[in-house]
């Protein structure tokens, strides 16, 4: 008799610590998230929030236990296959981390540009994009001339782009009015439905308060509980 094959989480942590010289931003760490699934973690400022979404974008590297991102173990890959990686992960930062002399075309264009795509399937990909965003007629002007929840739009576009498999944001809502921030959060889920797995830190409880999501809360670097929904 045949079984359907188990699932294997597309985000496992073992273990994970993570050091910045004496101090300890995260201990002990195990978590798994399941491919297509939207998670929030939360916690108070200082709970390691920001600091366990970097060693899942690589921008730092675990000091201890054994990280693996769709299957791959992030402490053992080979330099040259990280960029390969990262074209699976979207990020999207709370100040958007756009280029200002960049128009908002090029900032969203440059991820396609860096995954070596043709330049008119660039252009085709990059005005579908703003176009699902809500940004397409703004592609001409610069990141200062727009509103922080404008900019944060071309934020997200940049980070579904090359179409990755996880999208990680970090307090995507954290510097927008109410209204922004709900936008954003549309978004975000609208791209989960789409079949991306999404992990979204924040402490803004008006965000996950409504119990249809998993949410992990962080205390002292520690996974200290979840509520499912």
């Amino acid at each position: 008799m045949m079984h359907a094959q188990e699932s294997v989480p597309i985000i496992r942590l073992f273990h994970v610590f993570k050091r910045f010289g004496a101090q300890t931003a995260l201990r002990d760490i195990s978590l798994e998230v399941e491919e297509n699934e939207l998670v929030f973690l939360t916690g108070p400022s200082g709970a390691g929030k920001s600091s366990l979404l970097k060693l899942l974008y690589l921008a730092e590297s675990a000091s201890e236990g054994q990280i693996l991102i769709d299957g791959v173990n992030l402490s053992r890959i080979p330099k040259a296959r990280i960029p390969l990686l990262r074209r699976k992960i979207g990020v999207i930062f709370q100040d958007f981390k756009l280029i200002p002399t960049r128009t908002v075309f090029d900032n969203v264009a440059l991820v396609l540009e860096a995954a070596g795509q043709k330049r008119s399937f660039i252009g085709k990909k990059v005005r579908h994009v703003l176009r699902q965003v809500g940004m397409e007629e703004k592609m001409g002007h610069f990141p200062l001339s727009l509103s922080g929840g404008e900019q944060q739009k071309v934020a997200v576009a940049r980070a579904v782009a090359a179409a990755p498999r996880i999208i990680l944001a970090d307090e995507p809502t954290g510097s927008l009015d109410p209204r922004s921030a709900r936008v954003i959060l549309d978004l975000l889920h609208g791209f989960h439905g789409q079949g991306a797995t999404v992990v979204i830190a924040t402490h803004d409880e008006s965000l996950y308060g409504k119990g249809t999501h998993r949410v992990v809360f962080l205390k002292d670097g520690c996974v200290d509980s979840e509520i499912r929904p």
